[in-house]
């Protein structure tokens, strides 16, 4: 289980300075929809810059006609990130577009897609998709299985389900942790590390818990201390 960290603040110089405090640990950053359209591609640049060894998660949940998602998958790979995501819902030839046109980059990223966002609770996805959430996001990540992606974002109630429909090598990336039973802010299906771990969530993303904390640095040496524990 590997622990990304999401970069959601207002600012991108609290951003960087996030990350010169936690260069040096084996985490992922996850550049969200805010910090690109603000701070451009050559964000991903700077973080290179404070650390070469981060490994970036562009996480911009494309979602648009075929050619057009696999034409920006594309230009996204070309920054030399290590992660993208796309809307599951843009069907099997959209996902199949993206990854017959990475191709053609130099460093194929990870490419996940979104099932089903944490913010929607059961009756959230019933009102949008006019089906349950239980049943329809492992039908999703079938799909995005079968078009050759790599995994799927899902919430950790999801996942074990997820890996059942499709295989134990899909990848599932989990948002919504709370390690500590912090806040759940707008997130509804949240977990704590221990229930990421055995729902066998391969990623997990944590944002405000570690950028609110007192103590950034102890927070994220806490919960990768924690990881490892649970693999003992």
């Amino acid at each position: 289980m590997q622990l990304c960290v999401a970069l959601d603040l207002e600012e991108k110089t609290k951003n960087l300075t996030l990350l010169r405090i936690l260069r040096g640990l084996d985490i992922w950053v996850k550049v969200g929809l805010r910090a690109y359209i603000r701070d451009g591609a050559g964000f991903i640049e700077e973080i290179k810059k404070i650390d070469m060894n981060f490994k970036i998660f562009l996480d911009l949940k494309l979602y648009d006609i075929p050619n057009t998602m696999a034409d920006a998958a594309l230009e996204c790979a070309k920054t030399g990130i290590d992660m993208i995501t796309l809307h599951t819902s843009s069907g099997k030839i959209g996902m199949q577009s993206v990854m017959e046109r990475l191709q053609n980059s130099s460093k194929r990223p990870l490419v996940f897609g979104v099932t089903a966002l944490t913010s929607f609770d059961s009756q959230d996805f019933q009102t949008i998709y006019n089906t349950s959430l239980e049943k329809h996001a492992p039908l999703l990540a079938k799909i995005a299985y079968e078009s050759g992606i790599d995994g799927a974002v899902c919430s950790v109630y999801e996942s074990l389900a997820i890996k059942q429909a499709t295989s134990p090598n899909f990848l599932t990336l989990t948002p919504g942790i709370r390690p500590f039973n912090e806040s759940t802010n707008d997130q509804k299906r949240v977990a704590d590390l221990a229930q990421a771990k055995n729902a066998l969530s391969d990623f997990i993303v944590i944002g405000r818990p570690i950028y609110q904390s007192e103590d950034p640095l102890k927070t994220v040496q806490k919960i990768l201390q924690t990881i490892q524990g649970l693999k003992e």
